[in-house]
């Protein structure tokens, strides 16, 4: 705790020197290395909470980022920093979760704050949630291989006793990294702001960023997921709830989205979203309060929630890489930097490591059947199909033909193989056919997205095994991707060609 404390005191004087080197007009390249709450603290709006599992969020910041557990004696451990203001020793989780699973069970705060998140407990909607497992979100960001947090429904975090965090109108801002690829239309993804004892206790006692598809007030454009606020009973898009932005359709599969909301806590709030791989942040609303009773002025309780409801409505899923919370609300150059800050990270960038099946490299899987040699695997509509990729073909396609060798969820001496562009889906079977689907933490899951490679029964390439049914591999059949044996009652288990279609050549990935 003393370690903590010093940190969290480092990063406060760090950022009161930053406010007060651009306060004598010392030049701007003096805040280079500014990060988020660096950048917040100098625009007059402090963190009051900033959360991250992949990197510091100060820049002399180097505290831990979370606590893991282990599934095989209970024990825990903190996971750190490689450097002050710098990202997630995940080598250290590896290690300790090394030969059983982890769930992460504390996200601390990194401001002087210290409202840490814990495992949330039961609520007027949900019982009890239980932890995220730790690495079922694995990410480049900055160069470094780092773990997010993968939300299933059931799981949540949260801080009923927090310190400085807005209440009773008063002003504030938030905003986190979450994905556009791991979403669903149940209540409710949220970070931010909530009630103290996890009931809902009224309109306005919530302000919290949530994202997914569910359009709480029709109408809605597009198909989402949509960036809006939880300000408890609804989800606003506008002063009215629904959208009155025709143009807002919300992100798409974008992998990597900032998510923004701001609120003064009389009578205006403010919505954003960013890619958080480039470019900057869109405002979608700004303007008046809602107009039903209780928004305007609000009244918020301060307690923070991270992946469920206030009232721990918890079937919803997401992704969170990292979000902070302030004292008061944030100038627009104030995001603008952050969003530009969060995009220098290179969420989702290179591995470094291309065409071998050594985890951390990405690959393109191709087929070395005869009739097939210009086929690779890829996901489409969730599912594994074999189609033919070239130069030419779409940076979608091609994307979607690239795979991140992981270690083995179930094994580690065997692989499992992440999506390039849907961060933390794997390719698991199911009922003996190969499917795209987030990682939820199940043994069952861990076992269907192993496998186990050796030469390719052909003679040629390589050949991977079904971890939790040995004697079939993966094989392409109509198009279709399966784990098949050789000879059964499933057409996809025919002799037929079975050697040359479950060996596969390790290609260079198509996706850069």
């Amino acid at each position: 705790m003393l370690s903590r404390l010093r940190t969290a005191t480092l990063a406060a004087l760090s950022a009161l020197v930053t406010v007060l080197a651009l306060a004598v007009g010392l030049p701007q390249a003096q805040a280079a290395n500014s990060l988020p709450c660096d950048i917040y603290a100098a625009a007059g709006t402090p963190c009051v909470a900033a959360h991250s599992l992949v990197r510091a969020l100060y820049s002399s910041y180097n505290g831990s980022l979370y606590q893991v557990q282990r599934a095989s004696d209970g024990a825990t451990a903190n996971v750190g920093l490689l450097a002050a203001g710098g990202y997630a020793d995940a080598a250290a989780q590896d290690s300790f979760c090394s030969g059983t699973t982890c769930i992460i069970t504390q996200i601390y705060d990194q401001s002087s704050r210290h409202n840490d998140l814990t495992v949330e407990g039961a609520g007027g909607a949900g019982a009890a949630d239980v932890g995220a497992p730790a690495d079922a979100l694995p990410v480049t960001v900055g160069g470094h291989q780092v773990y997010g947090l993968e939300i299933s429904a059931g799981m949540g975090y949260r801080d009923n006793s927090t310190s400085g965090v807005a209440v009773n109108g008063q002003a504030e801002g938030m905003y986190m990294v979450t994905s556009g690829t791991h979403v669903n239309g149940s209540c409710c993804f949220d970070y931010g702001n909530a009630e103290t004892n996890n009931k809902d206790t009224g309109n306005g006692h919530m302000d919290a960023i949530n994202f997914g598809t569910e359009c709480w007030f029709s109408p809605c454009y597009g198909q989402g997921p949509w960036v809006q606020a939880d300000l408890e009973n609804g989800l606003f898009q506008s002063d009215s709830g629904y959208s009155k932005n025709t143009s807002n359709t919300g992100t798409g599969p974008l992998p990597f989205v900032t998510a923004l909301l701001k609120n003064n806590g009389q009578n205006h709030f403010a919505l954003k979203y960013g890619n958080s791989q480039s470019g900057g942040l869109t405002t979608t609303y700004s303007g008046a309060e809602p107009t039903a009773g209780g928004y305007s002025p609000m009244h918020q309780e301060g307690a923070i929630v991270l992946g469920t409801g206030g009232d721990n409505s918890n079937g919803s899923i997401g992704s969170f890489f990292e979000g902070v919370m302030t004292s008061g609300i944030p100038t627009d150059a104030a995001d603008d930097s952050v969003q530009a800050n969060i995009v220098s990270v290179g969420y989702g960038g290179a591995t470094g490591s291309t065409g071998s099946l050594t985890p951390g490299s990405e690959i393109s899987l191709r087929a070395t059947t005869s009739c097939c040699t210009t086929d690779y695997i890829r996901h489409q509509n969730n599912a594994a199909v074999v189609s033919p990729v070239t130069s030419s073909s779409s940076a979608l396609d091609k994307s979607d033909a690239t795979w991140i060798v992981r270690r083995g969820l179930a094994g580690s001496s065997c692989v499992s193989f992440e999506s390039r562009n849907y961060p933390g889906d794997f390719l698991r079977h199911s009922n003996f056919r190969l499917y795209r689907q987030p990682m939820d933490g199940t043994a069952q899951f861990r076992a269907d997205a192993t496998f186990c490679p050796t030469t390719g029964k052909s003679g040629t390439g390589s050949s991977l095994a079904s971890y939790n049914y040995p004697t079939r591999f993966i094989r392409h059949y109509n198009l279709n991707v399966y784990i098949a044996s050789n000879g059964g009652s499933n057409a996809w288990d025919s002799s037929t060609s079975w050697a040359d279609d479950v060996s596969w050549a390790v290609s260079q990935p198509w996706a850069p």
